[in-house]
């Protein structure tokens, strides 16, 4: 007998609540049924689905042993926060829809941004207590003009292991090469369609050729792989799927494919949602080799490979599939204000008691303290649409 689908979602729910056990076991490439999107007459298509183990999200007990940590990265769920994402600034090249509303943000005026020397002492002193990756945001990090050197002063940090930068490709192209030669070690670029047209309406400016030609210098100068992050939005570019997919056969390319996340301005609305699982059943059924890959316990992302592909496709669920038992990650956004949860509203100032002259010991503290307060999970995704929180670009990609 197969199993109904109501009685799988209660055993995933039952599993996700346990504090024990918060791991997802498996997940479902659902197909498409008079029952709608992902159901064939109440139940899993006994021939068609198939299940993917994934790795439980939360981190190994003797993880500790192998990732020493200062007790003010870890939260009260256990958590080890070794991942810190820095925006670099709120400015950027692009009006993207999904980023900021049609009318642009206001922004923070540059005295109130953190100076080069401010971010590399904030980073040191994570990178001191434990944080082993540290990813570059924006904004757009690229206009900072000081880019090269604070990649440089970055990747030199004592116990740092990587140095990734999340970008819209549009001057990367003509930087890269001293960005590589800076440390730079891992590249996201962010490109939402392959079509031009569709990319000046998204982000009401020029520049798709320039972000393609940014993703081939990426591929020549080694990065592999090169990560593209795409946002996708119902009637605007789910039926690019497969072609981003396609990227996937020739080249050292890791498509992510992203849910629509609710943010200040963004005009966001459940429709334009394009949920995991209608994501993979379009994949799946084009590319019938799609093969799950085992996940870190910290990974954000569902991913796959293709038999016979040099790249990989992966899936982020932030909206029907949260991560939040594994997640490590931090935020320090470009004013000095620390984030520990992207969709929580709750943010604390580094950059005042820095400047007040808090010493190290005092700014470790109330880096702990809020990590300390960090939820055990973020709120459903109609829920975060209702909590105000910043525009995506004041936060950080």
């Amino acid at each position: 007998m197969r199993p109904c689908i109501s009685n799988i979602i209660k055993w995933q729910a039952g599993l996700r609540n346990r504090s024990s056990a918060s791991c997802e076991i498996m997940s479902f490439i659902l197909h498409k049924g008079s029952d709608g999107p992902g159901l064939r007459n109440g139940h899993l298509d006994g021939t068609m689905s198939k299940m993917y183990a994934t790795s439980c999200e939360t981190f190994p007990a003797d993880a500790r042993k192998d990732h020493p940590v200062s007790d003010m990265l870890v939260d009260t769920f256990g958590r080890l926060h070794t991942y810190l994402r820095i925006s670099l600034t709120e400015r950027c090249n692009l009006r993207c829809q999904y980023c900021m509303p049609a009318e642009g943000v206001e922004l923070a005026p540059s005295p109130q941004l953190l100076s080069q020397n401010e971010i590399v002492r904030l980073a040191n002193l994570f990178v001191s207590s434990g944080v082993t990756k540290i990813r570059l945001t924006g904004g757009e990090p690229t206009i900072r003009k000081d880019i090269e050197e604070i990649c440089l002063r970055l990747s030199n940090l004592s116990g740092l292991k990587a140095l990734a930068m999340t970008t819209n490709g549009i001057t990367l192209a003509n930087k890269l090469q001293k960005l590589k030669e800076c440390g730079l070690s891992l590249l996201n670029i962010s490109l939402d369609t392959l079509v031009p047209a569709k990319f000046e309406f998204m982000t009401r400016r020029k520049g798709h050729d320039r972000v393609m030609k940014s993703i081939d210098a990426a591929i020549e100068l080694g990065y592999s792989p090169v990560k593209i992050n795409c946002v996708v939005m119902r009637g605007f570019n789910d039926d690019e799927i497969c072609d981003f997919v396609g990227l996937t056969r020739e080249k050292p390319i890791n498509v992510r494919f992203i849910e629509f996340m609710p943010f200040d301005g963004n005009v966001w609305n459940v429709k334009k949602l394009v949920p995991y699982t209608e994501m993979l059943d379009i994949v799946g059924k084009q590319f019938t080799e799609l093969q799950r890959i085992q996940d870190h316990p910290t990974e954000t992302a569902k991913n796959f490979r293709i038999e016979g592909h040099e790249g990989t496709v992966s899936f982020i669920t932030s909206m029907t599939e949260h991560f939040c038992a594994g997640c490590n990650r931090l935020r320090l956004l470009a004013d000095g204000n620390f984030k520990v949860c992207l969709f929580g509203p709750s943010e604390v100032s580094l950059r005042d008691p820095l400047r007040r002259g808090v010493d190290d010991d005092g700014l470790k503290e109330i880096i702990g303290a809020a990590i300390k307060r960090k939820k055990a999970a973020h709120a459903g995704m109609f829920d975060i649409a209702k909590t105000p929180n910043r525009p995506m670009i004041h936060i950080g990609g």
